[in-house]
């Protein structure tokens, strides 16, 4: 007679799983923004930290040595002082444009009278996705010197003479200007109709029970809704635009006649790689993003950011 099998089997011990204090509450979260602290070490606190000691060093071929501030007693020179000045000009203008002509464009494609959003929002976004190197090469184009280029062809048509684009200081920041709106204006009015779809209908509603017409709707509803979006559109266009160097790069690529086409970051470039000045380079670098730091603190301050109440 064959043995009985006894049914009391002694089960075999859980395995257990690899990596499983990644499940713990206290870990998962430090795991998700690990990608981000490692990129911010090496992309951002590293260079930084580098190019502010590489600022009071001479760098030369197989020599470094430290000099104090040799570097920061050359940085305020005439150079720098046009080279800021067209930057700040820039940054007036695409501030102007990319924060306020989206926001009008925005409203316009949100409205109900509006027919083919779809297609508008992408014509609108596809320049965002083009080269800037690429777009630059056509622009050249069209704003040549000749007279039969596109934009002295227009000129010439409303009875004005044709102009050297790339040759004067008002045409020249025309031309960067241009260019930089035409790549995100509309990347900001995705920004801007984000924000209008989560904008309370009731509101608009109760608006026109109380007889509001279109102008005070937009005053006391639209734009205390998009206020947030206002403040960040504006924050990184003043950032970009003083870090801005390939519409300029573009344009003139090593030098533009009397510096017209110069910017801080441009200087950099001329300094720190073509003249091989790293040190001087990173001192301008360290004065670019304090004036950074300074305006758009200011630019927070002023419209309320800083606000804990709002």
């Amino acid at each position: 007679m064959e043995p009985s099998v006894s049914t009391n089997r002694q089960t075999e011990p859980a395995k257990k799983k690899p990596f499983r204090f990644l499940n713990s509450k206290k870990v998962a979260p430090y795991v998700f923004v690990l990608p981000f602290i490692v990129s911010f070490l090496l992309l951002f606190l590293y260079p930084l930290i580098s190019a502010v000691n590489m600022s009071f060093q001479r760098v030369l071929p197989g020599q470094v040595s430290y000099i104090g501030l040799s570097n920061y007693e050359r940085v305020f020179n005439p150079t720098f002082y046009k080279a800021v000045a067209n930057t700040s000009i820039y940054v007036l203008l695409t501030v102007i444009i990319l924060v306020f002509v989206p926001l009008v464009l925005a409203v316009c494609l949100d409205s109900t009278l509006m027919k083919f959003k779809t297609v508008f929002r992408a014509a609108l976004f596809l320049p965002a996705l083009t080269s800037v190197i690429v777009a630059g090469v056509i622009f050249r184009m069209i704003f040549g010197d000749a007279e039969t280029s596109i934009a002295n062809e227009v000129v010439t048509f409303f009875g004005f003479s044709p102009i050297e684009w790339r040759y004067e200081a008002l045409p020249g920041m025309f031309m960067m200007v241009t260019l930089a709106s035409w790549r995100w204006i509309g990347v900001n009015i995705l920004y801007y109709l984000a924000a209008l779809q989560t904008t309370s209908k009731d509101l608009y509603e109760a608006a026109d029970m109380d007889g509001a017409n279109f102008f005070q709707k937009f005053m006391n509803v639209t734009f205390p809704a998009l206020k947030p979006v206002v403040i960040f559109l504006s924050t990184i266009t003043i950032i970009n635009g003083f870090r801005m160097f390939e519409e300029s790069f573009v344009f003139w690529e090593t030098s533009s006649p009397g510096n017209i086409g110069l910017t801080v970051v441009g200087y950099i470039y001329q300094e720190g790689i073509q003249r091989n000045d790293l040190g001087f380079g990173a001192a301008v670098g360290v004065v670019l993003i304090l004036i950074i730091f300074i305006i758009s603190s200011l630019q927070l301050k002023l419209t309320g950011a800083f606000n804990k109440d709002e």
